[in-house]
């Protein structure tokens, strides 16, 4: 059975996948606890972020969603109109997360990579392979968009002092780090008898195992990335979330982030399109 025919038979496709970037957003906003970043627990290394404001966040982007899946729809296949057709929505939609939360940057990177794989979903919505999903959203991504306007970002700078994979790059491989690390160990876990929480967290901690995560790097250099692959990989091999030695290398992980002043929000990012692809590849 297709995905499609899976979801409410009333709610428009656009809909419906608006419906599933914003639920990751807030599903990743909620998970607790995660290594220095915004939680239930509080604002993890950021002192103007809080999880209300990353909820508030996540619901004014559903419009952009749902736009970006009809121009998807519209469009019907892959090149250079629809990619710039998502570039000036994404562009609005930037404008109006900025506007609900007085100009904090809570989810652009997130704009991006769920973007692009709503307007990958829309495009065919049958596809129940994450694979599938996130090559045809890479195909996209590796279209220049020409009315882009020149931007020197955090990411970017980071991106060309260390030679790291910034989250275009990511998006132009089809997320390597979603469909080789983190959908596999949430898979993984699951089967473990991990539970669901504890099993996207061992899926954030798997997608930090290797992302050049650029929001460690801006804030923490290269000390800060060494510590935030090694710790996670150390939560991994001691058994994961679920297990009380994983638990404890969990702890120390997020003190020693905290100390650094390094919140890997990259991967953040990722674990949303991670939950994402689970949850449209399921339904």
């Amino acid at each position: 059975m297709s995905a499609v025919s899976l979801r409410n038979a009333d709610l428009p496709l656009a809909d419906w996948l608006a419906d599933l970037a914003v639920d990751a957003l807030i599903d990743e906003a909620d998970l607790s606890p995660k290594p220095a970043l915004v939680d239930r627990r509080g604002s993890g290394a950021h002192c103007d972020l809080h999880l209300g404001l990353m909820h508030a966040s996540a619901l004014s982007l559903w419009p952009c969603f749902r736009q970006m899946a009809e121009a998807a729809q519209e469009h019907g296949e892959v090149g250079q109109p629809l990619r710039e057709a998502l570039g000036r929505i994404g562009r609005e939609g930037e404008a109006a997360m900025l506007a609900t939360t007085g100009g904090v940057n809570t989810h652009r990177g997130a704009i991006w990579a769920l973007g692009l794989l709503v307007a990958a979903q829309a495009l065919k919505p049958d596809t129940r392979d994450a694979h599938a999903i996130a090559l045809r959203a890479a195909r996209i991504a590796l279209i220049d968009d020409r009315a882009a306007p020149h931007s020197d970002s955090h990411g970017a700078r980071v991106a060309r002092r260390y030679g790291a994979r910034g989250a275009r790059e990511e998006a132009q491989l089809g997320f390597p780090a979603v469909i080789q690390h983190g959908l596999p160990q949430l898979l993984r876990s699951r089967a473990a008898g991990a539970g669901e929480q504890n099993a996207r967290l061992d899926a954030l901690l798997a997608i930090m195992t290797t992302l050049a995560d650029t929001c460690v790097l801006w804030r923490a250099g290269l000390e800060g990335l060494t510590a935030m692959q090694q710790g996670a990989r150390a939560v991994l091999d001691a058994g994961g979330s679920a297990s009380l030695a994983g638990r404890r290398q969990l702890r120390a992980l997020d003190a020693r982030l905290l100390q650094l002043n390094a919140s890997p929000g990259g991967a953040a990012d990722l674990l949303a399109a991670c939950l994402f692809l689970d949850k449209a590849g399921s339904l």
